[in-house]
């Protein structure tokens, strides 16, 4: 530990230890028992960016960390405030985002009598941190804060929550910063076990059929150069989840696209057909596994992951590995051979032509069609960082567009939350100003948040905003027409906004096309108009994201939803 430095308030050590983090930006909103911190936040070197509701707060912060791998900071006050990061929360610590979250508390001397503003949020978010701090001394403020990011960054990664009392702001303390940090039972396995390596590496040389089934832990871990090498090792396809996607390329030869519910149909006939399946940070979810008992039920399955929580949870693995995806990549490719399995890339290359992604043109002008727009998103800036709300903009999105590079596609995984798009785009954008940002919304989900808007003219920070404007709820109806007879349920909001008059009572550009021969035009010009915008794409309105496994079958049981019509 560091000798004492100087004496200083609560408020002011809490800016001393942001500094000592490297922090240069926070995402927060204000309220009356932060006023001593926003008070030190005025002169302090550290970029507050003024969100319009809380909840954006926690998704700016999470689309920071995602952009960059640093851990991302949100602030907001007591109460209402803390309770609005509630979701925000839930989604980083579903998608193993680093995070730290500090909230303002009523004074000590008032915790647990039902305050003005006061809200117990260390007990409403212990299911969903990946741990939580109720700050009780002024002095345990810095050994705290220091514990926190080091909680949030190592290992699996999650958000962890600091409650500030006020009080504990005003407190005068002798500052002292830990040089590290000991925590008894905290000691995340990086290195995996050699022997169980050896195993792996083994059964890789037996296997005639081999797939890789990578997740947002190869983005989280920095290991997509490993998983390129070790894929051409072995001669392995490989096939992302929606998280994963980025973490190898869209362009590689070897890459089968995305597994799952709207994954490609050659993706889920690898999986089925393989008799080996290398897990790498990923965690079997229900949109990938479809029924349980089915998914991958021939093959051999290893698992790598740096949190064995996820280990034989969903699935029963053969060969569990514990520890940092680029740590053992790097060792199985020392002890895996090089693959001779021709006959199975042969057959998948068979797969890839005889069911490609495709969309068929509509007959009738009805509307654009929304796959159109990706591609042409794609085309005109390759090396953007796409960002999504939820939906079915959300699977073309993934389906569409040329991923080629990590920490180049973020969305809510997990938690699936509408939303968060356009204020992730806003912490991606101010994360990377160099890159261009398009957030993919829907015209349900980006009502959710579109207050933001003033967030973005304020700030000047130009994300694009293409919203694909349905009239619907498209998900929900697609999912309507399918398996209740279309019986459209409170999923139509059509004519509900205008959106280029609310990008410009914002202050933003806002443009629309209803054509085709408009889409590419109205890319262009928001590229280079250097303010936020917002684009109304008509599209066509029951358009639906193909293919698909319906809930609870096997994932080669796929409705072609295009050919169908």
């Amino acid at each position: 530990m560091t000798e004492p430095t100087e004496k200083m308030t609560g408020a002011r050590a809490f800016i001393e230890c942001l500094y000592r983090e490297g922090v240069d930006t926070i995402f927060g909103y204000p309220g009356g028992v932060l006023l001593p911190i926003y008070d030190e936040l005025y002169g302090a070197n550290i970029r507050h960016i003024l969100v319009r509701h809380e909840q954006a707060a926690a998704h700016a912060a999470e689309g920071y960390a995602r952009a960059t791998g640093r851990t991302g900071v949100c602030l907001a006050t007591s109460g209402p405030g803390a309770t609005n990061l509630v979701t925000g929360i839930a989604n980083a610590y579903m998608d193993s985002i680093p995070m730290v979250v500090f909230t303002g508390q009523v004074p000590s001397s008032m915790l647990g009598n039902d305050a003005f503003q006061e809200a117990n949020i260390t007990g409403i978010t212990m299911p969903i941190t990946k741990h939580n701090y109720l700050v009780q001394d002024a002095r345990d403020l810095p050994r705290i804060i220091k514990e926190a990011f080091h909680i949030a960054s190592t290992g699996r990664p999650g958000p962890v929550l600091v409650d500030m009392p006020k009080d504990i702001t005003l407190q005068e303390i002798d500052f002292y910063y830990p040089d590290k940090v000991e925590l008894r039972g905290y000691k995340p396995t990086y290195k995996g076990n050699l022997q169980q390596i050896k195993k792996a590496a083994a059964l890789i040389d037996k296997s005639k059929n081999p797939v890789i089934y990578a997740g947002g832990g190869i983005i989280n871990s920095n290991a997509s150069a490993e998983l390129i090498e070790f894929a051409e090792h072995i001669k392995a396809p490989v096939t992302t989840t929606l998280t994963g996607m980025g973490g190898f390329p869209v362009e590689h030869p070897l890459f089968l696209g995305m597994p799952g519910m709207h994954g490609t149909k050659y993706a889920n006939y690898a999986i089925q057909e393989s008799d080996l399946l290398i897990a790498v940070g990923a965690r079997f979810d229900d949109r990938v596994t479809g029924k349980l008992k089915a998914f991958a039920s021939n093959a051999k399955i290893v698992h790598i992951d740096i949190d064995p929580a996820e280990i034989s949870k969903n699935i029963k693995v053969d060969i569990p590995i514990v520890g940092d995806a680029k740590w053992i990549l790097q060792k199985l490719l020392t002890y895996s051979s090089e693959s001779q399995s021709e006959k199975w890339i042969e057959r998948i290359g068979h797969w890839k032509k005889e069911n490609p992604l495709y969309y068929i043109e509509p007959i009738t002008c009805s509307g654009i069609k929304p796959q159109y727009i990706i591609e042409q998103i794609s085309q005109a800036c390759k090396d953007a960082i796409i960002v999504t709300e939820v939906g079915q903009h959300q699977m073309w999105a993934a389906q569409y567009f040329k991923f080629n590079e990590p920490r180049t596609f973020i969305t809510s995984g997990g938690l699936g939350t509408m939303g968060y798009g356009f204020p992730a785009s806003i912490g991606v954008k101010v994360a990377r100003p160099d890159k261009v940002v398009f957030d993919i919304a829907g015209d349900g989900s980006f009502q959710m948040n579109s207050q933001e808007l003033a967030t973005a003219v304020q700030e000047n920070v130009p994300v694009i905003v293409a919203i694909f404007n349905n009239g619907y709820l498209g998900m929900v109806r697609q999912w309507q027409e399918l398996f209740h007879e279309k019986r459209y349920s409170s999923t139509c909001i059509q004519n509900s906004v205008d959106f280029v008059k609310l990008a410009e009572a914002y202050g933003a550009l806002g443009l629309r096309a209803n054509k085709p021969e408009e889409v590419r035009p109205v890319i262009e010009q928001a590229l280079a108009s250097g303010r936020p915008t917002v684009i109304d794409f008509v599209v066509e309105c029951e358009e639906n994201v193909s293919p698909m496994v319906p809930a609870g079958a096997a994932i080669n049981e796929i409705l072609d939803l295009e050919r169908k019509k």
